[in-house]
């Protein structure tokens, strides 16, 4: 147990709230061109064969890419408890919308090209666009209401609260920040989309997917931006008053929370964190000159660096803050207030240093062994034994 001596609580949970991160960002590097390419498919392919050429282009990687959100949740459950009580519950409508969605996404993989009508198909393309943009629209939703604070508290025996009818749940998430945040997420996945495509077709549809997805990048850029601007003037943030434990008991209610006049104050604390944002932006830009420019390997990479900075700009901003409260701050969720024991987390750490390595190499050879692009012909002579 001498590793678990040295340690610490408050190291072990910082150490966890940088691992989610880790997950939820692999999440939208992975999974986040298969929703891109899902929500580009009726418009990249002007005939059958070649939206049959984007969607495999993602058939044979997004299983194991959807591996990374299950693994987020589960790491959420294990790690921080109270967070996934209160957001699991607090936005179940919208999860189960994006649960939904990926539940549409896999049947109309398999059942698109069983029929020849054309009906048919196009029907489940357009499932395919719902599967691919829905989540992708939420996942950003979402975050807007994180950064603006969400309407719970804790009772006194640390049972969580959530305002509200269960109607307003879904319907009162979608405020102009959060919906903002939304185009965010959902332009920065189609431009992923956009590169991964660029990189794995060609003719039509890489072209369609270069000219989409530089527009993408636009948005996304414009809308981060504009997002920005309107957390430094429009949205207050909060923080921890007085002097707090780090390596406390994890209690919701241990510290006293207080609402500041911008989350922008992080960055006068912590002035290093401000490469986030630059990485967003000018990976964004980046991604739009490399799909102009035609490209591949670069601008994917380029998109990744844009997906990197966005979400990690996030959590850099809110730190220690995972989810504050804005109905009663006191109960806001912190890295230091919201985990699991010390001795969970250290197990914890354990596994994930054993397997994730192990994930990681698998998931290496096989984008290795399904190195390459995707034509018409491979489409068309397979056309029995691929989507």
């Amino acid at each position: 147990m001498i590793l678990h001596d040295l340690l610490s609580y408050d190291l072990l949970r910082v150490i966890w709230w940088g691992l989610l991160g880790v997950l939820l960002i692999g999440f939208a590097l992975t999974d986040g061109f298969d929703m891109g390419v899902g929500a580009l498919i009726p418009f990249v392919g002007q005939t059958d064969v070649e939206r049959r050429v984007a969607i495999n282009t993602v058939g044979p990687v997004w299983e194991g890419n959807q591996v990374w959100f299950i693994l987020g949740g589960g790491a959420i459950f294990a790690a921080w408890p109270p967070l996934y009580a209160v957001s699991f519950s607090g936005f179940y409508l919208a999860m189960f919308v994006v649960l939904a969605a990926f539940i549409v996404r896999p049947v109309a993989f398999k059942y698109r090209s069983k029929r020849e009508d054309r009906r048919w198909r196009t029907a489940w393309d357009w499932a395919l666009f719902a599967s691919g943009a829905v989540p992708a629209l939420l996942f950003g939703v979402a975050v807007g209401n994180v950064i603006q604070g969400v309407p719970f508290h804790f009772t006194d025996d640390l049972q969580p609260i959530y305002e509200g009818a269960w109607h307003t749940k879904f319907i009162g998430l979608l405020d102009p920040f959060s919906l903002l945040a939304g185009v965010v997420s959902l332009a920065m996945l189609v431009m992923h989309g956009g590169a991964w495509l660029t990189l794995k077709a060609e003719g039509g549809v890489q072209a369609r997917a270069r000219a989409i997805g530089s527009v993408a990048a636009l948005v996304a850029v414009a809308a981060y931006a504009l997002a920005g601007v309107w957390m430094a003037y429009g949205i207050e943030g909060y923080r921890i008053a007085g002097d707090y434990v780090t390596d406390g008991p994890s209690n919701p209610l241990h510290f006293e929370v207080e609402r500041t006049a911008s989350w922008l104050g992080a960055y006068a604390d912590r002035p290093w964190i401000a490469i986030a944002p630059a990485m967003g932006i000018v990976g964004g830009m980046l991604t739009f000159l490399g799909l102009r420019a035609g490209r591949e390997v670069s601008t994917l990479l380029f998109s990744k660096l844009a997906i990197l900075g966005v979400i990690s700009s996030v959590g850099l901003t809110m730190f220690p803050f995972i989810m504050p409260s804005s109905s009663d701050p006191q109960s806001s969720l912190t890295v230091w207030n919201s985990s699991s024991s010390h001795l969970t987390l250290f197990i914890m750490l354990i596994c994930a240093l054993i397997f994730m390595p192990m994930i990681l190499a698998y998931t290496a050879w096989v984008y290795k062994v399904l190195w390459g692009k995707v034509t018409a012909a491979d489409v068309t002579e397979n056309s029995h034994s691929v989507y």
